[in-house]
């Protein structure tokens, strides 16, 4: 399979604020801006391995650097910084506009991994990637450290979930 540049799965998505999307500080909800995250970086997903459905496997960082407000704008950025044989981890940037003055600033980052899909809802192996600019180089050369934290951090949590119950609280 034939690897493909990093711009090919690049999505832009810019949405304004509204009203209902904030919280009692008139900021944009985390929850809100979490669904836009997966939207975009779904997108960027399926364009490069071109599959019909992509899953999110995890979530592995949502970082809100600053808040977002009703007179800003909302863009986010995503495309696939690195792969494995059926995965790949998809980065997210979200940069809030003040409308009035233009002053734009990084609000928040985000990594997520998806898995492609065949019709059978089996994993299907993706194609590599081949990253341009600088910000690309760097977030393909510092993904594999990241890729084993994942790893990790997926150990850790199947292990806490053999202690944990799934019964009703009610239930003793």
């Amino acid at each position: 399979m034939e690897a493909i540049k990093t711009k090919e799965s690049r999505i832009v998505n810019t949405d304004q604020v509204l009203s209902c999307d904030l919280n009692n500080y008139n900021t944009l909800f985390g929850g809100v801006l979490m669904k836009k995250l997966d939207n975009v970086a779904t997108l960027s997903a399926r364009r490069h391995s071109r599959v019909k459905e992509c899953v999110t496997a995890s979530t592995d960082s949502i970082d809100f650097l600053c808040p977002i407000h009703q007179t800003d704008s909302v863009c986010i950025e995503s495309f696939v910084t690195y792969t494995g044989k059926t995965s790949m981890e998809i980065f997210c940037k979200v940069i809030a506009e003040d409308m009035m003055t233009g002053e734009r600033r990084m609000a928040a980052t985000a990594f997520l991994t998806f898995v492609a899909l065949d019709e059978k809802k089996q994993p299907v192996e993706v194609p590599g990637i081949i990253p341009e600019t600088e910000e690309e180089k760097f977030l393909y050369n510092t993904a594999k450290e990241r890729a084993e934290m994942r790893r990790l951090r997926r150990k850790k949590s199947k292990e806490l979930a053999e202690y944990i119950t799934v019964r009703k609280p009610w239930d003793k």
